[in-house]
């Protein structure tokens, strides 16, 4: 299938989707969000991917929304910013952290607004020493969306996310960094070779044991201790009957690397 703002290659079972609207910093547009649909459950279907990459073309990362793809109201006013939340962005969240497969975030530059939620619902992210995170919504009398305020108080606590929300200043990457929203600082010439690097050990790994990580890590926010260990036995019993922990087993006995197959 072909696209017209983003990029999808699957190669060695690792997806690697692009924000191509580099002229626009790669900012959303709602043909953006169609095609982000479409890409998504093409990456879902069974046996295609393992992990997913996301990164942006040309010089940045994301922009966050392009402000004049805004549509009016029906009446002719302002535009219903919360139906476009329900309709594109909120969904695309929610469909990522759905996947049962572990997102990279390969940040190449700018990264703003509802782009750094997009790089903050990853897993892993990974941004070039070029990169810079900006929650630009304040500056236009907005508030953070697209997972933000779940996220940055997270991940930073809340006082640098009430100061990266409340005062709308660029972050460098080495404080994103610093701060805990980030994995790792890279030269911008190994950006993508490190995020592949990660992506194909990711990839290679027991697919299902990653996404019951996954999802026991999400569900941690929220439960108290006691809830959060019966997830964990959950989540192990059904991790334990896998092919792969018994391949890991079987390679560790015999002194050799593991095959996991992701089943």
């Amino acid at each position: 299938m072909s696209f017209e703002t983003i990029t999808l290659a699957i190669a060695d079972q690792v997806a690697t989707l692009t924000l191509n609207r580099p002229d626009r910093l790669n900012a959303f547009t709602s043909k953006m969000h169609e095609e982000l649909r479409a890409a998504l459950e093409q990456i879902r279907a069974p046996g295609t991917a393992r992990c997913l990459v996301i990164t942006g073309a040309g010089r940045g990362f994301c922009a966050g929304a392009d402000l004049s793809d805004r549509q009016p109201s029906n009446d002719g006013g302002a535009p219903d910013l919360g139906l476009s939340l329900e309709q594109n962005y909120n969904p695309l969240i929610l469909s990522l952290r759905g996947l049962e497969m572990p997102l990279v975030a390969a940040v190449n530059g700018p990264c703003a607004g509802a782009g750094m939620s997009l790089a903050l619902a990853c897993d892993i992210v990974i941004a070039a020493k070029s990169a810079s995170f900006l929650q630009a919504f304040c500056n236009i009398g907005l508030v953070p969306d697209a997972g933000s305020t779940y996220f940055l108080p997270r991940l930073a606590g809340r006082a640098r996310a009430a100061g990266l929300a409340l005062l709308g200043e660029k972050i460098s990457a080495e404080t994103a960094l610093d701060w805990g929203l980030i994995w790792k600082v890279v030269d911008d010439a190994a950006l993508m070779a490190e995020a592949g690097a990660v992506a194909k050990k990711l990839a290679n790994g027991p697919t299902k044991g990653l996404a019951l990580i996954r999802r026991a890590l999400d569900q941690s926010w929220s439960n108290d201790l006691a809830t959060q260990l019966d997830v964990e036995r959950d989540a192990q019993r059904i991790a334990g009957r896998t092919q792969d922990f018994a391949e890991g087993v079987a390679a560790f006995l015999q002194k050799r690397p593991a095959r996991f197959q992701g089943r």
